[in-house]
């Protein structure tokens, strides 16, 4: 079986994601997993892929896939795998579609975690930093006793850029499941939605549900 789990940023895939391998006891590839190791044991594409990662820009399709081709040919993924965090766009999609056509295999799940941006921004905003000592604060999650003071030393909590909610905000639209990704999958008969809004054992539940 082969499953591909998607969602927004904060919708909880990587922790979903563990938990489902565990149950299934499938093959769980995470991208980003794929890159370090590549990039560790200095594979050819693993060299290719920290020229753009140095950068700082997204490792094009053609070198993802590449990396992601050979790992599902390794022993470990004869029974399936679960891919978090690919595929990104249709073109990926098509090409792992291709790739395990090749060896009789498909896409069996599409696992689509959704859950409102107004949720996704309280969750990943609102953070809070102290400038004395460094202690984290979440506005809803941890908020201070004090507004803007630090429980700890009393110092003065400052927000960076990247967690401020108009932030947070763009960055989710540039970082969700397209919406021609998720139809490829609706097309194919092979999306599950679930409500990512519940407790994270409904949300599992669900998933596993749904796996069958």
């Amino acid at each position: 079986m082969f499953i591909v789990l998607l969602g927004p940023p904060g919708a909880g895939k990587g922790t979903q994601a563990q938990r489902i391998a565990t149950a299934t006891q499938l093959l769980h590839i995470s991208t980003g997993d794929m890159f370090r190791e590549n990039v560790k044991n200095e594979t050819e594409l693993g060299k290719l892929a920290r020229t753009f990662m140095d950068r700082g820009d997204l490792v094009p399709d053609e070198v993802t896939i590449k990396m992601l081709l050979e790992r599902i040919s390794r022993p470990d993924a004869a029974k399936g795998a679960m891919f978090d965090g690919f595929p990104r766009n249709v073109v990926q999609a098509r090409a792992l579609d291709e790739a395990l056509a090749a060896r009789g295999a498909k896409i069996d799940r599409a696992l689509l975690i959704n859950v409102p941006d107004s949720e996704l921004v309280a969750r990943l905003g609102g953070r809070w930093i102290c400038r004395g000592c460094g202690k984290l604060y979440h506005e809803r999650n941890d908020p201070p006793k004090a507004a803007g003071v630090c429980d700890a030393c009393s110092g003065e909590l400052y927000q960076r850029d990247d967690d401020r909610p108009e932030v947070v905000a763009s960055r989710l639209e540039k970082q969700k499941p397209p919406a021609d990704l998720i139809e490829h999958y609706r097309s194919a008969g092979s999306l599950r939605e679930i409500d990512g809004l519940r407790s994270l054992d409904a949300v599992t539940a669900s998933l596993l549900e749904a796996i069958g």
